[in-house]
C-alpha cells in the first residue's frame, strides 16, 4: 500500500496499527510530518511502516515497479481552491496513469477531499482513465478503513461534507 501525502501521520500510524499485515509505504515531502510520523512508528512499535520523503511522482517513476501496489491512499490532497492554481492539484490525468500503472491486477485507488470541486475534478480524472472502474466497495473492508486525518478535522469544524472516491483496476 503507497500513502501519498500523509501530513503530521497521525492517521497513518493509527491505520497501521489497525491491520498489522497491510505493509504500508508512506511518502510526503513536509519534513516535521516525516519526523512526527517516524516518531509514531518507534512509539507505538509498527513494524508494517515504512517512509520516504520527496516527490510521489518521482518514487512512482523511479522506485516502484509496474503492477506492484496493492492499493494507494491519497487523503486530503491539496485542494488549491484559486482557479489559477488548479494545475498544481496532484490528481490529473498523467498522474493518475502513472499511479494506475504501478497497481497490481486488483489494486485500488482511495481518494478523499472535503473540497467538492476538486471531488468533482478527482471523480473525471478517475472516471476516464481506462484501467479503472469505480468500486462499490464497503469502506470497512481493513484495507479501506481510514481514521479521521487533522486535515478532515479542520473541514468539518468548517462544515465541508467529506467525499471518499474509491476505484479499482481493471
Amino acid at each position: 500500500m503507497l500513502e501519498i501525502g500523509f501530513g503530521m501521520g497521525e492517521a497513518t500510524a493509527a491505520m497501521a496499527g489497525h491491520d498489522p499485515k497491510l505493509g504500508v509505504l508512506a511518502i510526503d515531502v513536509h519534513r516535521p510530518g516525516i519526523v512526527r510520523l517516524l516518531s509514531l512508528i518507534d512509539e507505538a512499535h509498527l513494524t508494517n511502516v515504512r517512509v520516504a520523503r520527496g516527490d510521489a511522482s518521482d518514487l512512482l517513476t523511479r522506485g516502484i515497479p509496474q503492477s506492484s501496489l496493492a492499493g494507494t491512499r491519497i487523503f486530503f490532497p491539496d485542494p488549491w481552491p484559486k482557479a489559477r492554481h488548479h494545475k498544481r492539484r496532484l490528481i490529473k490525468p498523467d498522474f493518475v496513469a502513472l499511479l494506475v500503472s504501478r497497481l497490481g491486477p486488483v489494486g485500488f485507488v482511495h481518494l478523499a477531499t472535503d473540497w467538492p470541486d476538486y471531488a468533482d475534478q478527482m471523480r473525471s480524472v478517475l472516471d476516464t482513465e481506462p484501467r479503472l472502474v469505480h468500486a462499490d466497495i464497503n469502506l470497512r473492508a481493513p484495507s479501506l478503513q481510514r481514521v479521521e486525518t487533522a486535515y478532515e478535522r479542520i473541514g468539518r469544524a468548517k462544515g465541508h461534507d467529506v467525499t471518499d472516491l474509491i476505484y479499482e483496476r481493471r
